[in-house]
């Protein structure tokens, strides 16, 4: 299926859920993600959930990675159209982007080359681990600055589509893909 189908798709299929639902679902899906073999590292870039989009809350597994003292990175889009990686702590003070993304207001830049490992959101992915986002290309551009060895993990509501039939090279694959169901492991090309 092209990209642009399941982003009409899912983002419908999205606003069709509810609130506890998707509470319900972003508990199934943190779980899910503490059986993984991720949790040793140092470094964990976190998307903030945009309530709006009914994205999955990651506030859940947020909060795994500040009670195991993980140094947490969020995201912050610069006026190049540029992730930038920002340090949370506890005195971090946010504020909602024009496009509803809760963001640092002052950011303490990470080098991408530090991360261990980037949850990344997505509205679908198929059995390869090829993800359609939102199309705008943040995290492809991101995760080129990152080292070859980067973890990806996608977390998705829904369950994976059995092709996305528009990849291109500068789209990149999952490690993993965590649903309130499965565990989607991939393997590298």
């Amino acid at each position: 299926m092209l990209k642009k189908d399941l982003r009409k798709q899912y983002s419908k299929l999205r606003e069709e859920i509810s609130v506890p639902s998707l509470i319900n679902s972003s508990l199934h899906i943190t779980n899910r993600l503490l059986q993984l073999p991720i949790w040793s590292f140092d470094y964990y870039h976190i998307f903030l959930s945009i309530a709006q989009k009914k994205e999955i809350d990651t506030s859940f597994t947020l909060s795994i990675l500040q009670g195991r003292n993980k140094n947490v990175v969020v995201p912050k889009v610069d006026s190049n159209n540029r992730l930038l990686n920002c340090l949370l702590s506890d005195n971090t003070k946010l504020k909602k982007s024009v496009w509803q993304i809760p963001e640092p207001v002052k950011c303490k830049e990470v080098a991408s080359q530090l991360i261990d490992v980037v949850f990344i959101p997505l509205l679908a992915f198929d059995v390869q681990g090829n993800r359609v986002g939102y199309g705008k290309g943040f995290y492809d551009r991101f995760l080129k600055e990152c080292r070859s060895d980067i973890i990806k993990v996608g977390v998705s509501l829904f369950e994976a589509e059995k092709s996305i039939t528009d990849i291109s090279a500068e789209d990149i694959p999952l490690n993993y893909c965590v649903t309130p169901e499965e565990i989607y492991t991939f393997s590298p090309s």
